[in-house]
C-alpha cells in the first residue's frame, strides 16, 4: 500500500495508522466523498510550525551563519516547492487522499496539494513519536537541502540568474505563463523561451491556455502562483543551458 511505502521512505513506523491517514486526506475526499472523517488543514497548520522549527534549529546549531542568511537559507527549504518536491520523492504524490473531482483536475501533481500534504505528514509524525521522532524524520529528509542551501544563502533567485546567463548572448527572456483552475485553488503554467535584447520587448505575457503557449521553450514551470510557475520554469532552463554547456 502507498501508505505502508511512504513510511519506510519516511523511516518511521506508525503507532496510531490512522493519524497518517487523516494527514493524507485532502478536503475533497471528504467533501466529494460524503466522509465524515476529517480532513488533513489543521495537522497541516501544525506541521508548518514544526518544520519551521527544526530547521531554525538545525540552523542555529550550525553555528557560522548570521541572522540574515539562516533567514534566507530557512526560507528556501520550507517554501512550497521545496515541500512539493520532498513529498514527490518520499512518495506523498502517491498517498494522498483525494476526491473524485480533484482528481480528475490533476491535483496529485499540484504543488500546493503536495506542499500541504507533506506538513500533515510531518505533524502527524509528532503527535504519534513526539519531537524527537519529528526532529529525526526533518533531519535525515532535509539536511541535504539545507546544505546545499546553506552553501550559498545569497544565491540569487533563478530568474535572475536565466537573464544574467541569457544576456552574454545578446538574449532576453520571456515568459509565457497560463492558469487553471478556481480562484482559490489555481494552478499555473509557464514557458520560458529567449529573444533578442530589443529595448521595449514584451517580457511576460499571459496566455489563455495551453494552446498559446510555446513549443520550443528553455524551460517549463508549475506554480500556485504566476511568480512561482516562472521560477520553476527560469530554474529548468538553466539546467538545460548548463548541460548544453558542458
Amino acid at each position: 500500500m502507498a501508505e505502508r511505502a511512504l513510511e519506510r521512505a519516511l523511516g518511521y513506523r506508525f503507532s496510531d495508522p490512522g493519524l497518517l491517514t487523516e494527514a493524507l486526506t485532502h478536503r475533497s475526499w471528504t467533501s466529494e466523498q460524503e466522509a465524515q472523517e476529517g480532513d488533513n488543514e489543521r495537522l497541516e497548520f501544525l506541521g508548518d510550525a514544526v518544520l519551521y522549527l527544526v530547521v531554525s534549529e538545525m540552523l542555529y546549531a550550525r553555528g557560522d551563519m548570521s541572522e540574515g542568511d539562516m533567514t534566507k537559507v530557512r526560507a528556501g527549504v520550507v517554501d512550497e516547492a521545496a515541500l512539493a518536491a520532498a513529498a514527490r520523492r518520499l512518495g506523498v504524490d502517491a498517498a494522498v487522499r483525494l476526491g473524485p473531482g480533484e482528481e480528475a483536475a490533476g491535483g496529485r501533481e499540484r504543488p500546493s496539494i503536495l506542499g500541504d500534504t507533506m506538513e500533515a505528514v510531518l505533524a502527524a509524525v509528532l503527535l504519534d513519536g513526539g519531537i524527537d521522532a519529528v526532529r529525526a524524520v526533518i533531519e535525515r529528509h532535509w539536511s541535504a537541502a539545507l546544505e546545499e542551501r546553506a552553501a550559498a544563502p545569497g544565491r540569487r533567485d533563478f530568474k535572475t540568474r536565466l537573464q544574467e546567463r541569457l544576456a552574454a548572448d545578446g538574449l532576453v527572456p520571456v515568459y509565457t505563463t497560463y492558469g487553471e483552475g478556481p480562484d482559490h485553488d489555481r494552478t499555473f503554467y509557464c514557458a520560458v523561451t529567449s529573444t533578442p535584447d530589443v529595448p521595449g520587448v514584451v517580457r511576460s505575457v499571459v496566455v489563455d491556455g495551453p494552446d498559446g503557449a510555446p513549443s520550443d521553450a528553455l524551460g517549463r514551470g508549475i506554480g500556485s502562483s504566476k511568480k512561482r510557475a516562472e521560477q520553476a520554469a527560469a530554474g529548468e532552463a538553466l539546467a538545460v543551458l548548463g548541460r548544453d554547456r558542458a
